[in-house]
């Protein structure tokens, strides 16, 4: 999407919670648990992917985004499609997306990514930051003007 911004991907801690899970150190039962609202999610809103799951490997993964944000108001944490989020990302300024795996199969579910969508990636950085050092550079100006003086 063109306004997705700050990323954060979480593959790095899910390959550690996998890695426990294989060691021993933690159960199936600790990282199968989603609950049944996200499952709901999942089945309605969720995208799905051709990924097997890495646990029972016989379900493929669905991808839920959830959206949260101050414009949101009461729409704030409810689960979107990904077809609409690009609607609301030039109808907003700012909100977040989580993006939540979820196998219906096992429960299995982790947190692979999140960022940043709206309107307010649409301005250009070189545009405000030029803006920026133009009115720095004014008011420097004045500074050392009146300590000459």
């Amino acid at each position: 999407m063109r306004t997705q911004r700050q990323v954060v991907d979480y593959s790095l801690q899910k390959r550690a919670v996998l890695r426990e899970l294989l060691a021993g150190r933690v159960g199936t039962y600790d990282v199968c648990d989603a609950s049944p609202y996200l499952k709901n999610a999942a089945r309605f809103h969720g995208e799905p992917t051709d990924r097997r799951c890495p646990i029972c490997r016989s379900e493929n993964l669905t991808l839920v985004h959830y959206i949260y944000g101050d414009e949101l108001k009461q729409s704030a944490g409810q689960a979107r499609t990904l077809t609409e989020l690009p609607v609301l990302a030039m109808t907003l300024r700012e909100f977040q997306v989580f993006v939540v795996e979820v196998c219906l199969g096992c429960d299995w579910n982790h947190l692979v990514e999140q960022y940043l969508l709206g309107r307010d990636g649409l301005t250009g950085d070189s545009e405000g930051a030029s803006e920026q050092d133009a009115a720095a550079a004014e008011g420097g100006g004045r500074r050392r003007r009146e300590a000459q003086r």
